[in-house]
Order: C-alpha cells, then sequence, then structure tokens
C-alpha cells in the first residue's frame, strides 16, 4: 500500500474527503468513480455515502454494509500519480 487513510468524512452529495498519513488530502466525487451495484448498490442512497468511516485495519475507508475502496487509487486519483505496480509484482 502506499498510503493509509486516515481521516473520512462525507462532505456532500457523493463525496467524500479524504486526508492521507502523508497530508494528501481532497474530496472525492464517488459517482464518478464506482458503479452502484453489487455491494456499493446501497451507496446510491446519500444517507449511506455519510456513514463513511475509516478502516485503519487496511487504511482505507469503508461503510457499516462492508463496501470499501482500494486506498491507493484513491491516493491516485487525488494527487495525480499513476499507482506503482512494482509494489504489487510477486518475485
Amino acid at each position: 500500500m502506499l498510503k493509509g487513510i486516515v481521516e473520512a468524512r462525507h462532505a456532500g452529495e457523493y463525496k467524500v474527503y479524504l486526508r492521507f498519513e502523508d497530508g494528501v488530502e481532497g474530496e472525492i466525487d464517488l459517482s464518478k468513480l464506482i458503479e452502484f451495484k453489487g455491494v456499493f448498490e446501497p451507496l446510491r442512497d446519500v444517507r449511506e455515502i455519510a456513514k463513511v468511516r475509516v478502516d485503519s485495519e487496511h487504511g482505507t475507508v469503508s461503510w457499516p454494509n462492508g463496501a470499501d475502496l482500494d486506498p491507493d487509487v484513491l491516493y491516485s486519483l487525488l494527487t495525480g500519480k499513476p499507482i506503482e505496480l512494482r509494489h504489487l509484482l510477486v518475485r
């Protein structure tokens, strides 16, 4: 994992504010990131989006229904930096 998320809160409509352990912060519009199908279907309801929380064990965000998002993807979206695949490769 690149960096863990240390703060998450609802930022209105389908947006969440995120702050990473290195200080990178910003808002992400989930309506442009996910399809509201499967485990993400309940998040179609903005009241469910508002239940966002930090999953400190995995360094990401999650919701009570078990939905979560990859912190590397979120970090990449906020910084504009590509995800480094070399740390994911098994040797």
